[in-house]
């Protein structure tokens, strides 16, 4: 069993520029805490093997995913979920002053920076 506090500063900024604090790992995945601040754009990328599922808790922005030949683009809030199935395209970004904070839980846990792979982005980044 393990327990922890998320810290006031992040771990780690993720392959899409959004800040990564971590917040616990177990034999089958990991979990994170996930901000984008106020205005920002995230980079386009794609997961090679894990599946993410993302709980919104802040703030307020857009979703987009694309898998195959389907796409989608979702607005999310505090309540919102989704998830990002091994293979997706995917992009966000906060729509407000406020960051766009999101749980994310990764199955199985997060291999390393090499997991994300660079993708066309569907917004252009600011």
């Amino acid at each position: 069993m393990d327990q922890g506090t998320l810290p006031a500063a992040y771990d780690v900024l993720a392959p899409d520029g959004s800040e990564i604090r971590l917040a616990g790992s177990g034999s089958g995945a990991s979990m994170v805490h996930c901000t984008l601040p106020g205005g920002s754009v995230s980079a386009a990328v794609r997961h090679r093997t894990v599946e993410e599922l993302w709980l919104v808790v802040g703030g307020e922005g857009e979703a987009w995913r694309k898998r195959g030949g389907e796409q989608s683009t979702i607005g999310v809030a505090a309540g919102s979920w989704l998830t990002i199935p091994p293979g997706t395209h995917f992009q966000f970004r906060a729509t407000g002053a406020a960051p766009l904070q999101i749980v994310i839980e990764t199955a199985p846990p997060w291999p390393g920076q090499a997991e994300a792979v660079r993708e066309a982005d569907h917004w252009a980044m600011g």
